[in-house]
């Protein structure tokens, strides 16, 4: 049988992804919303899990956005609610495994006892030399263009010093590469303002699969897609 690593000619360096449709899960179960989203919750640490088999450094998931702030409060509240929960419950799992957190986006404005489970996970996991996982929480690609244009102002940098790479250093994923492949469930075709820089050249990848029912299988279709794509950049 072959290794994980073994199953695929190429592999990304770094993998993005928008863990859709956890609220139709729920409908289509008759249940309430909220209990799509802790299965949602639930199926991204059995995910995480399961790449971190591969040699892939980069892991970024899509938690929660800017615009998401006009969901229902008691929506709101209770994603907050689960991922406390989640920190609590499997953040030493997460430790254990030597994967690093990393978060993107904006603290400002989340709950206090939000802000303080992020902090914790990421000084927890700060040494750690395995993959590097992201979570974007409050987190917006234009909002961060828009940051990093304020900074590169403050800072001075003059018009004919500016170029790609000082621009991307202002960015929140300073550090890290841009993305290779994104991987978007429940059948929606769109970025929804998610890594708009980072993905100028990411080749995507949409399933119909929704977030909650996709496993071990339904990655290997992705990094296959992947693997026999010809990446040009541009090029010839």
């Amino acid at each position: 049988m072959k290794s994980a690593t073994q199953k695929f000619n190429t592999l990304p360096t770094h993998v993005a992804v928008v863990p859709d449709g956890n609220g139709r899960w729920a409908e289509r179960r008759g249940l309430p919303r909220m209990m799509g989203h802790r299965a949602g919750i639930l199926n991204m640490l059995k995910m995480i899990s399961y790449i971190n088999e591969y040699p892939i450094p980069y892991v970024t998931f899509y938690g929660f956005s800017t615009e998401n702030w006009t969901r229902p409060e008691t929506e709101v509240s209770g994603l907050f609610g689960l991922v406390e929960n989640f920190v609590a419950e499997h953040l030493e799992e997460i430790h254990e495994k030597n994967i690093k957190i990393r978060h993107i986006g904006r603290l400002q404005g989340l709950p206090e006892v939000l802000q303080s489970a992020i902090n914790k996970s990421v000084a927890l996991t700060e040494n750690n030399t395995g993959m590097k996982l992201s979570i974007c929480w409050n987190y917006g690609g234009r909002a961060e263009i828009i940051s990093a244009a304020k900074q590169l102002i403050a800072s001075g940098i003059k018009p004919e010093n500016l170029d790609e790479k000082t621009f991307a250093s202002y960015l929140y994923t300073t550090g890290m590469p841009d993305v290779d492949l994104l991987i978007r469930t429940g059948d929606e075709t769109r970025l929804s303002n998610f890594l708009i820089w980072q993905t100028a050249y990411s080749e995507y990848y949409f399933t119909k699969v929704l977030w909650p029912d996709f496993g071990k299988k339904d990655i290997d279709l992705a990094l296959t897609a992947y693997s026999r794509r010809n990446r040009r950049f541009g090029g010839v």
